[in-house]
């Protein structure tokens, strides 16, 4: 990591650098890399304890030196480390102080993706279009918070040419912690949805919060906007050039959209006066939308129509996020990382279109707020619109998900349980060759375990 000595680093995190006889030239030495999970610990890697609920790092730090770290944060005094270490009054904060350092070292552009729904798959496709020229550094999984942020930033090496970072948020103030830290010159914002409703409390709290980034961009930066929301069109963003990406005539948009059922959706790619024809194979038009997006980056960044339009077609998405497993002849919509309404909607809508009888196995969406209730009510005409066949719900919340099935004398056959175990009793015998079944839920309900059992049960 450019620059970034064990002196630097104890500089930056106002900490002590504690050396051992014979490291004595390690303070001018440059870290390699920087993680807080012992087990990912490479040669002259930092390692960062954290102190969790139930572990506490600082009880790794020999295992890290035993593989190779150059030297540890510590929180507290070591009696006879291994190797040198450097005492901070607190690693989390330290950590956010070392990848904030250390992006002012970085020359590369960086791209932040933001917005209620669709950060991870919009991640992911912009991902695969800027690969079609670059080498990119893109956010693992969701590390999208303000320690999977800092850790992201840490991974960027010199062969890296582009960096692609996810940016999720539940309350004020931490857009700007992570804008501080990630510094991005181009964002793209996805929507504004309903979701961390608890803490936010409305659509426009949710815009005021997403769009403190816009503070901690550079003067030249790019604001990228889904020109369909009705929050994002009329978005302030502190003078910075804007671009609008949409389905309904926006300076990147697609026309001719055709859905080709649970393998992809064919459109025509927009931009200027080029046309293209593209095919995304991620199935919904959201997806279209997140190709967009992607396209949007890729332009700024000096690609072609021809290469945005390969990188589209090589999409991928990734477990927990509308990722596909087949198995023998039975789909599973794999959807079970989040939830929230817009999101729900956007994946019944996908299973709508598959073949054969269509199953949707849904659970309890988080952090609504006061209108949490409501909200799942809603979700019951999703299902009506899109004919889902079968509906398995469990949950507190996700009853009234059910109710306003039963009260609309839908065709849907719906049932509903207090239980994953018990409502799994009566899933997995009823799956036939041919089915569909989409599990969505927000994270805490653990529906990887229903996905898991579908597997188990067709393996």
């Amino acid at each position: 990591m450019k620059n970034m000595t064990l002196a630097r680093i104890a500089e930056v995190t106002n900490g002590k650098l504690v050396l051992v006889p014979g490291c004595e030239a390690a303070k001018n030495q440059e870290i390699a890399g920087a993680v807080n999970d012992n087990r990912k610990v490479e040669k002259d890697f930092l390692f960062i304890p954290m102190v969790g609920a139930r572990v506490d790092g600082h009880d790794f730090i020999e295992d890290a030196f035993s593989k190779g770290a150059l030297a540890s944060l510590s929180e507290k005094e070591l009696d006879n480390p291994s190797g040198p270490y450097i005492q901070v009054q607190a690693t989390k904060l330290a950590l956010k102080q070392i990848a904030t350092a250390y992006r002012m070292e970085l020359s590369i552009p960086v791209v932040g993706v933001i917005g209620s729904v669709g950060k991870t798959s919009t991640k992911e496709m912009i991902t695969s279009v800027l690969e079609t020229k670059f080498s990119v550094l893109k956010t693992e999984g969701n590390f999208n918070n303000e320690i999977g942020l800092p850790l992201t930033i840490c991974r960027i090496r010199e062969n890296h040419q582009v960096a692609v970072v996810e940016m999720g948020i539940s309350d004020f103030g931490e857009m700007h912690r992570l804008g501080d830290i990630a510094k991005p010159d181009i964002v793209v914002m996805t929507n504004i949805g309903q979701c961390h409703l608890e803490f936010l409390k409305t659509r426009d709290g949710i815009l005021q919060a997403k769009t403190e980034v816009f503070e901690h961009m550079p003067k030249n930066g790019l604001v990228i906007l889904n020109g369909d929301d009705d929050k994002l069109i009329n978005a302030d963003t502190l003078g910075l050039r804007k671009i609008f990406y949409g389905l309904n005539g926006q300076q990147i948009n697609a026309t001719d959209v055709k859905p080709n059922g649970l393998t992809g959706t064919d459109a025509t790619l927009n931009m200027d006066d080029e046309h293209i024809d593209v095919t995304i194979p991620l199935p919904g038009s959201h997806n279209v939308m997140n190709g967009l997006a992607a396209a949007a980056v890729g332009k700024e960044l000096g690609l072609t129509i021809q290469e945005i339009a390969k990188g589209l077609s090589k999409a991928e998405t990734i477990a927990g996020r509308n990722n596909i497993i087949t198995i023998r002849d039975v789909n599973i919509i794999d959807d079970c990382y989040n939830a929230n309404p817009v999101s729900m909607k956007a994946s019944i809508e996908v299973l709508g279109k598959a073949t054969g009888r269509t199953i949707a196995v849904l659970g309890d969406m988080g952090e609504l707020g006061q209108d949490e209730r409501e909200l799942h009510y809603e979700i019951g005409q999703a299902l009506e619109d899109n004919h889902i066949g079968y509906v398995f719900t469990v949950g507190d919340l996700s009853e009234e998900i059910n109710k306003s099935l039963s009260q609309k004398n839908s065709s849907c056959m719906a049932h509903h349980y207090t239980d994953v175990d018990v409502m799994l009793e009566d899933l997995l015998p009823i799956i036939r060759g041919g089915d569909t079944i989409l599990v969505k839920a927000s994270h805490f309900m653990n529906f990887t375990k229903v996905v898991e059992a579908l597997k188990e049960r067709l393996a």
